[in-house]
């Protein structure tokens, strides 16, 4: 099957699944909007922050590790699974101790609470069967497809019933450690081969050797996307992080499309890496059809931002013209940021880590004056600066992927 069957069947089954996905998503996050308050949004809104930032530090690149490899993975699948494992027991022990520091930083004492709550999730998720990274290394994204499916649909029952019962921001964080839970299950009764409790070290040396770019790119990407929120979060209050989180929730569904794509062009264009004659094809292809579809979503939401919000409920009304201006960050970086795909087929993780630097050197230069001037705004105009800083980079480091002599990183 060439190139473009495997993409619009890849393609098809995962523009289904975000589909599913963001239907589910919709109804949720109208049904949360008006159960809980912008202050539990933002109190959930650090959890994650945090939860994300450990996951960052921690990132052992094993998932893009065995799509990279070319050769039968089977053999690493024991030695990942333990690298997860002790992954997920560090986070936990990390994200326990650290709680009170991150309470006072942010200045809120309510968030100690979901804080511990949320540790248990990186400790369970260390379990899961790392083999359901087949359904992306062999394109079967009707199976991606089911599984995504599955864990969505119970995180979001569980949390918007809990949320109906309470009212309590606790609804959100215990909806994720069932989903969990029920992942564990899933990876393991539907992914071969089943892992064992034991490990190679040359394959583990292996392992972290090639994931060293794809944790820096993970810490710089972190800053990226969440230097923004971090900043209102400090800056302003609770109340206005989880108005923000909202805004930004709408206005990138545009790197959500992408993100589709993306998931299918990735294990593709590692297949015709060699041939660059049809991968700069494929990427050219891949790039227009993310610049009109993105495009158009984006419009969307600019010119229909008020009766969007006004579904959500009268209390996130403040968040339409910061709304407006992350849709347009988010079509810009849905198409641009989707070069990443491109450089990690070719083994260039490095390339990856380089545009995102420049990303968050954008954002730090101009996060702080901005929202202290304009709030919630203010982190609009910076993320939308950030990436215009970023675009030249990644046009650069496509003419090298496509003039340079090999496309190993060593």
């Amino acid at each position: 099957m060439g190139y473009l069957s495997h993409t619009i069947k890849g393609i098809s089954w995962s523009g289904a699944l975000r589909v599913a996905i963001r239907a589910i998503s919709v109804l949720r996050v109208v049904i949360l909007a008006n159960l809980l308050s912008p202050n539990q949004f933002g109190l959930f809104g650090i959890a994650t922050i945090t939860q994300a930032l450990l996951e960052v530090f921690l990132e052992t690149g094993v998932n893009v590790f065995l799509i990279q490899e070319k050769s039968d993975i089977k053999k690493y699948i024991d030695s990942a699974w333990v690298v997860s494992i002790v992954r997920g027991f560090l986070m936990f022990g990390i994200l326990v101790l650290a709680t009170p520091f991150i309470a006072g930083f942010f200045k809120n004492n309510a968030a100690i609470g979901v804080l511990l709550l949320i540790s248990v999730v990186p400790l369970l998720r260390g379990f899961i069967n790392p083999s359901i990274v087949y359904f992306q290394k062999d394109i079967k994204f009707h199976k991606e497809f089911a599984y995504r499916v599955a864990l969505f649909a119970v995180d979001t029952i569980f949390t918007i019933i809990l949320a109906f019962l309470t009212h309590s921001v606790y609804s959100m964080v215990i909806g994720v450690i069932v989903s969990v839970i029920f992942e564990i299950y899933i990876s393991f009764r539907f992914a071969s081969p089943k892992p064992k409790l034991s490990f190679n070290p040359d394959y583990m040396k292996l392992i972290f050797h090639r994931g060293k770019w794809v944790t820096l790119f993970g810490i710089f990407s972190y800053v990226a996307q969440e230097g923004d929120t971090i900043a209102v979060g400090r800056l302003m209050n609770t109340t206005a992080l989880g108005q923000y989180n909202m805004a930004y929730t709408v206005g990138t569904l545009p790197i959500e499309a992408s993100d589709v794509v993306n998931q299918v062009v990735f294990p593709v264009y590692t297949k015709i890496a060699h041939d660059k004659v049809r991968l700069f094809n494929a990427f050219m292809k891949t790039t227009l059809l993310l610049t009109f579809g993105t495009g158009f979503i984006s419009l969307i939401i600019f010119l229909f931002a008020y009766p969007i919000v006004q579904i959500l409920g009268t209390q996130w009304l403040p968040i339409i013209p910061a709304l407006k201006l992350i849709a347009i960050y988010g079509v810009l970086r849905a198409i641009f940021g989707s070069a990443s795909a491109l450089f990690l087929a070719v083994e260039k993780q490095s390339y990856v880590s380089l545009m995102t630097f420049f990303r968050v050197l954008g954002l730090i230069l101009t996060i702080v004056p901005l929202v202290t001037m304009y709030g919630l705004v203010g982190a609009a105009y910076s993320v939308i600066f950030s990436v215009i800083i970023e675009i030249p980079i990644i046009l650069f480091l496509i003419s090298k992927v496509f003039t340079g002599k090999s496309y190993t990183t060593k």
